[in-house]
Formats: C-alpha cells, sequence, structure tokens
C-alpha cells in the first residue's frame, strides 16, 4: 500500500471523527444513493468525500440540534484538519426518541 493511500485513510477517519465529536450531529450520511463517500481500499468512509480543493459533508443531525450552530461548529473542525473550502449538506433529522408511556392514573 502506498503511503499516499494510508495518508488519505488517516485523513477521511480524522474527518468523520471530528464531525461525529460535534454535538447535534447524530451521523453522517451517504448521499440518496449512497454516492458520497471516500473510497478506500476494502472500505469506505460514508458522509464524507474529499477532493482537491473541497471536501464534502453530509449529515444527519439531532432532533433538538441548532441547525446553524452545529453547522458552523461542523465548518469549523473540518477545516482545522483540511485545507480549502467546506461544503456541508444537511441531509436528514434523526427523529425524536419515543418517550416511554405514561402510566395510566386511576
Amino acid at each position: 500500500m502506498s503511503s499516499e493511500l494510508t495518508a488519505g485513510d488517516a485523513l477521511a477517519d480524522r474527518v468523520a471523527a471530528a464531525v461525529l465529536a460535534v454535538p447535534g450531529v447524530h451521523d453522517l450520511h451517504g448521499g440518496v444513493l449512497g454516492e458520497v463517500a471516500t473510497y478506500l481500499p476494502g472500505r469506505r468512509v460514508n458522509g464524507i468525500r474529499l477532493l482537491d480543493g473541497v471536501t464534502q459533508v453530509h449529515l444527519v443531525l439531532e432532533w433538538d440540534a441548532q441547525m446553524a450552530a452545529t453547522v458552523d461548529q461542523v465548518r469549523s473542525a473540518v477545516a482545522a484538519i483540511v485545507p480549502g473550502a467546506v461544503h456541508l449538506a444537511v441531509e436528514d433529522v434523526a427523529g425524536p426518541e419515543q418517550a416511554p408511556p405514561t402510566p395510566a392514573i386511576p
């Protein structure tokens, strides 16, 4: 394996870890057809696409996340790792967890 692939592996994984560490991010999203990914030997990092000078990140946010603040934090986290433009897309919002049923009052 070339050192270039190893560096790409590390970069895609670092970007994904940084994005997932941002409060309000539920998951990464691979796009409608799973096309948003960094393809690596034997695996892929969904939701992260590394291009020359541009990093694309596709997200699933938590139900109660403040979208603008969360997107700003993700953009800052990614920009600290990769040079160039950071393009973000919020693909989905994770539904709220179901609350336990309320017991009936006799």
